[in-house]
């Protein structure tokens, strides 16, 4: 079990925190619940469970969007909706949600971490990690190659939540001091995954620009509206790193923006988490290709 999640995490320096460990549910006074209605079948509840020094959740039936806001002296009207990964299974919400929301809103920019609905688990700790350890035994052998169309035909409800926030940020723009019209998504994982139908498949939620930070990078068709993209990977990545670069491939003949770091160690999941590899710089340099486009500086009045 250590060894498979380890493979998958590589990287953070907590070997002595891979064991999963339940907790309460934290306080969470600011999420927002978004209205999508509770998973359907979602019978187990939610619940948490800490890991590398992270915390996690799991079961989650009821999506909800928690506001982290800048210094109104620092805030420049763009926002960033930020999708925490872990399989469709649990979330990172600390590692890949609110940590990246705290730095975004240093540099001035509103993140919301989504807390989408996932698929359903095992409620017994013992039997989760089980079902955790044959996927990622699997999985890591050979790489996924997701064919995206059903893919996103595999996210209604993800997709469902992740539309539903983006209306969410519209309708309080004024109260939140947004640009409507200045509002991304970066995602980790699955929810890189996620990102990516949300700018194929989201119908009106259409981000301003994108971020895939280890997801998979199939290729697709490639719409006329595409937004800008900004990729980051690890070539020691056991998932993703292995299956080709199609879906730069497919945005850079579109003749859509797209920048693309491959860094050469980091494994899957880096996050946040301080290492000692360059993979630790992905997040100055998506602030970087931000500020090049202009998303990080005063809002036009």
């Amino acid at each position: 079990m250590a060894g498979a999640l380890a493979l998958v995490f590589s990287g953070p320096a907590h070997a002595q925190d891979e064991q999963m460990r339940p907790i309460e549910i934290p306080a969470q006074p600011t999420a927002i619940e978004l209205g999508t209605g509770p998973l359907p079948g979602g019978d187990i509840p939610e619940s948490w469970h800490s890991q590398y020094g992270s915390v996690f959740a799991r079961n989650v039936v009821v999506a909800t969007l928690t506001p982290f806001l800048p210094d109104p002296a620092r805030a420049n009207g763009t926002a960033v909706v930020v999708a925490p990964g872990g399989g469709f299974r649990t979330l990172s919400m600390e590692n890949e949600g609110w940590d990246v929301a705290k730095a975004l809103a240093d540099k001035g920019v509103a993140a919301f971490v989504l807390k989408y609905r996932l698929n359903q688990t095992p409620a017994e700790m013992g039997a989760f990690e089980q079902s955790m350890a044959q996927m990622f035994s699997t999985t890591a052998a050979r790489p996924p190659r997701p064919d995206p169309e059903q893919m996103m035909a595999n996210l209604e409800p993800q997709i469902t939540d992740a539309r539903a926030a983006f209306a969410l940020i519209r309708s309080r723009a004024g109260e939140w001091k947004v640009d409507p019209d200045r509002i991304g998504m970066v995602g980790f994982s699955a929810g890189a995954m996620l990102t990516m139908a949300t700018a194929l498949a989201g119908e009106e939620a259409k981000p301003a620009f994108i971020g895939n930070v280890y997801g998979p990078l199939a290729s697709v068709t490639v719409p006329a509206d595409a937004p800008p993209l900004f990729v980051a990977l690890a070539a020691d990545d056991p998932f993703f790193a292995n299956s080709g670069f199609g879906l730069i491939d497919a945005w850079k003949t579109a003749g859509k923006p797209v920048e693309f770091h491959l860094y050469e160690q980091g494994g899957h999941g880096f996050g946040m988490y301080p290492k000692t590899t360059t993979s630790t710089d992905w997040f100055e340099a998506f602030a970087a290709w931000m500020t090049m486009h202009g998303w990080i500086t005063a809002a036009a009045e």
